[in-house]
C-alpha cells in the first residue's frame, strides 16, 4: 500500500535492482581517455561535454537515490551503503574527468574565444568564460587530479557530523508533569516557541547538554573541516577561504562586505525588538530559550498538513496559476516526504533531479513555522523545476547563492497574504511577529553564524589552532553583539555553533541573509507591479545558472552591488516593528 506522506522515490528508480543495474553500467562506462590531448578541437570538445552529460545525469540520479534512501532512516545499512557507493562513482568520475579543465585552460584565449562564440557549443558559453577568469587557480593535471581522488575523504566531515547529530546524539527525554517527552530536534522546536517556561528551560538545557556532552568530538569534526577549507584555497591560490567561496559562485566581494556592514549598522533596530519581545512577555529577565516565543499567544496556526499545503497555495495566487498547478502536481504526485520517523534526517530540504522531478524532505510539525517550511521548500523545488525544465543541462543548476531566494519570496508573499486576510487583531499582531521573526532569523541570525565562520576561517588561516573554548567564546560575543542587553549573556547558548549543519558547507549561511534581502524587494515587486513583476520574476526562476547571480537577480529587479536593497529589508523589519507596537 502506498503511504502518501512519503515521496515517490520510485520515479528515479523503480528497485535497488534498477538502481545496481545503472551504477554498473556508468562504472563501465567513465572512461574519457579518447579524449585528452585534443580538446582543442571543437568537436571533439563537443563530444567529451556530451558525455559528461550523459553520465553526469545518470550519477546524480543515482546519488540523489542513494541519498533519499539514507536520509528517511539514517540508521539502515542499505542507505549507508547505496551512499558509500554513489561517492566513490562520483570521485572516479570527478578523476576522470580531471584533465578537463587543466587542459582548456592551457589552450589560447582565441580559441576559448571561439569556443564562446560558436553556436554549436553556446550550452558552454558561461562556463568557458568563467574558465577564463580562474585560469590563474587552474592546477596541474596531476594536482587537480590528485584533488579529485581526495574529494571523498574531504567531504567526510559532513557525514560525520550527519551521524553525530541524527544518529548518535544522547538528546534524552524531558519531564512535563507527570509524563516524559522524548526530545528531537523536531519537538525542541516546538517546546521552544511553546508557552510553557520551565518547559523551555529544561528542554534547553537537556538539548544544549547533549550538544556539550559531544563537545570534543564535534569541535573536532568542525575544525577539521575548517582546515579543510582552507587547504582547498591554498591548494588552488586564493587569498582566502572566503574569495574561493565567493569566486567559485562568481560573487560580487562588495556584496558580503555590504551585508556586514548593513547588517551591524542596523543592529540597534535588532535590540529594540528584543525590548519590546522582553516587555511584551512580562519577563525581568530574558534568556535565550526565550527568544522564539511567539508574543502573541493562541494565535498558533496549528493546520493538519493537508490545510497547511491549501494555505500556502492560496497564499500564492499572486504567482498565476500556472505555479499553483505546480504545487497541486507536487502534493499530488507525492514529491514530498513528510512526517518526522525514527532514524529520519532532521529538518528540511528540496533536492533537483534533472531527469525526474524534485523532492522535498519535511518532518512536518503542527506549527506556524512548518506551515511556512513548506512555502520555503517548495520554493526551491519549482525554482529547479522551471530551471531544469527551461535550461540545458550545463546551464540548469542554479548557483547556492540565489537557492534561498525563491523559497523566500514563498514566505513573504504567504506572510502577506495572512496579514491582508486576517481579521482578528491577535492574529496580525502574530503575523507581524512572525514576519519580524523570519527577518531576525533569516537575515540578522544569519548574519551571525556568517561572521561566527569568517573568525574560524580566518583563525586557521592566521596560523593559530580552533579549540572548542575559542569557537564557544567567540559564538558567546556574536550572540550578545546581536541581541545586545535585553537576553542575559552567558549560559549554555555558547554552544549553540555546534549544532548548525550548514557550517560543513563553507559561507553558505551568508545567503540565506542575500535571499531574503532579495525576496523582501521581488515580493514588494509582484504585489505592486503585477504581472510585469510576476514575467520578471519567471525570467529568473527559469535561468538556472545561465550567467553570475548577481547579475541574474537584475533581472527580478534587485541590485545587490547597491546598498538601497539592504536597507530597504531592515525598513521592513522597522515598519512592522512600528505597525505591532500601534495594534
Amino acid at each position: 500500500m502506498i503511504d502518501k506522506y512519503s515521496w515517490a522515490i520510485e520515479d528515479i528508480y523503480d528497485s535497488v535492482d534498477k538502481w545496481d543495474k545503472e551504477y554498473k553500467e556508468v562504472d563501465e562506462k567513465i572512461d574519457f581517455s579518447e579524449f585528452k590531448g585534443k580538446l582543442g578541437d571543437a568537436k571533439t570538445f563537443l563530444a567529451c561535454m556530451k558525455k559528461q552529460e550523459e553520465l553526469g545525469r545518470k550519477i546524480e540520479k543515482l546519488s540523489v537515490y542513494a541519498m533519499m534512501k539514507h536520509d528517511v532512516d539514517t540508521t539502515d545499512d542499505l542507505g549507508d551503503s547505496l551512499m558509500a557507493k554513489s561517492m566513490s562513482l562520483s570521485v572516479k568520475f570527478s578523476s576522470a574527468t580531471a584533465f578537463v579543465t587543466p587542459e582548456l585552460t592551457s589552450l589560447d584565449d582565441k580559441v576559448l574565444l571561439n569556443f564562446i562564440s560558436d553556436p554549436t557549443l553556446k550550452e558552454y558559453d558561461y562556463s568557458l568564460k568563467g574558465l577564463m577568469k580562474e585560469k590563474q587557480h587552474v592546477l596541474s593535471e596531476a594536482e587537480e587530479n590528485l584533488l579529485a581522488i581526495s574529494g571523498e575523504t574531504l567531504s567526510s566531515f559532513r557525514e560525520i557530523f550527519t551521524k553525530i547529530d541524527n544518529a548518535d546524539l544522547p538528546l534524552k527525554s524531558v519531564k512535563d508533569g507527570d509524563k516524559k517527552i522524548p526530545l528531537s530536534h523536531g519537538t525542541y522546536g516546538v517546546i521552544m516557541h511553546g508557552e510553557d517556561r520551565e518547559l523551555r528551560k529544561k528542554a534547553f538545557k537537556s538539548y544544549y547538554g547533549s550538544y556539550k556532552s559531544l563537545m570534543n568530538v564535534i569541535s573536532a569534526t568542525y575544525a577539521g573541516s575548517v582546515k579543510k577549507d582552507v587547504f582547498m584555497a591554498r591548494a588552488k591560490k586564493y587569498k582566502s577561504s572566503l574569495s574561493r567561496a565567493l569566486s567559485g559562485e562568481d560573487v560580487d566581494p562588495v556584496v558580503y562586505s555590504n551585508l556586514i556592514k548593513s547588517v551591524n549598522e542596523a543592529l540597534p533596530i535588532l535590540h529594540e525588538y528584543m525590548w519590546e519581545k522582553k516587555r511584551l512577555l512580562g519577563l525581568d529577565k530574558m534568556y535565550p530559550y526565550d527568544v522564539y516565543v511567539p508574543t502573541t499567544q493562541n494565535a498558533e496556526l496549528k493546520l493538519e498538513y493537508e490545510d497547511a499545503y491549501k494555505l500556502v497555495m492560496e497564499g500564492l495566487k499572486p504567482l498565476g496559476e500556472e505555479y499553483v498547478g505546480l504545487l497541486k502536481k507536487a502534493f499530488d504526485e507525492r514529491w514530498i516526504d513528510v512526517y518526522e520517523k525514527k532514524g529520519k534526517r532532521s529538518g528540511a530540504y528540496s533536492v533537483a533531479v534533472f531527469d525526474t522531478h524534485p523532492y522535498v524532505l519535511l518532518n512536518y510539525q503542527k506549527t506556524t513555522h512548518d506551515v511556512f517550511t513548506i512555502a520555503h521548500e517548495m520554493g526551491h523545488s519549482i525554482h529547479s523545476y522551471f530551471s531544469n525544465r527551461t535550461q540545458p543541462y550545463f546551464k540548469a543548476d542554479y548557483r547556492i547563492f540565489v537557492a534561498e531566494v525563491a523559497s523566500t519570496v514563498n514566505e513573504v508573499l504567504l506572510v502577506k497574504h495572512l496579514l491582508k486576510t486576517a481579521t482578528d487583531k491577535k492574529l496580525k499582531k502574530y503575523l507581524l511577529s512572525y514576519l519580524m521573526e523570519m527577518i531576525r532569523t533569516t537575515l540578522f541570525r544569519q548574519t551571525q553564524f556568517a561572521e561566527f565562520e569568517e573568525y574560524s576561517h580566518n583563525t586557521v588561516e592566521s596560523g593559530e589552532p580552533l579549540t572548542k573554548e575559542g569557537m564557544c567564546k567567540k559564538y558567546e560575543e556574536l550572540n550578545f553583539k546581536y541581541y545586545g542587553d535585553a537576553v542575559e549573556r552567558g549560559g549554555d547558548i555558547k554552544y549553540e555553533w555546534a549544532r548548525i549543519p550548514h557550517f560543513y558547507r563553507a559561507f553558505y549561511v551568508y545567503k540565506y541573509a542575500t535571499g531574503i534581502i532579495s525576496a523582501l524587494a521581488i515580493a514588494n515587486r509582484i504585489l505592486t507591479e503585477g504581472d510585469e513583476a510576476t514575467s520578471d520574476y519567471f525570467k529568473f526562476l527559469s535561468s538556472g545558472g545561465s550567467d553570475s547571480p548577481v547579475e541574474l537577480l537584475k533581472i527580478a529587479g534587485v541590485d545587490l552591488t547597491d546598498e538601497k536593497h539592504f536597507k530597504s529589508a531592515f525598513k521592513v523589519f522597522e515598519d512592522a516593528l512600528k505597525d505591532f507596537k500601534n495594534l
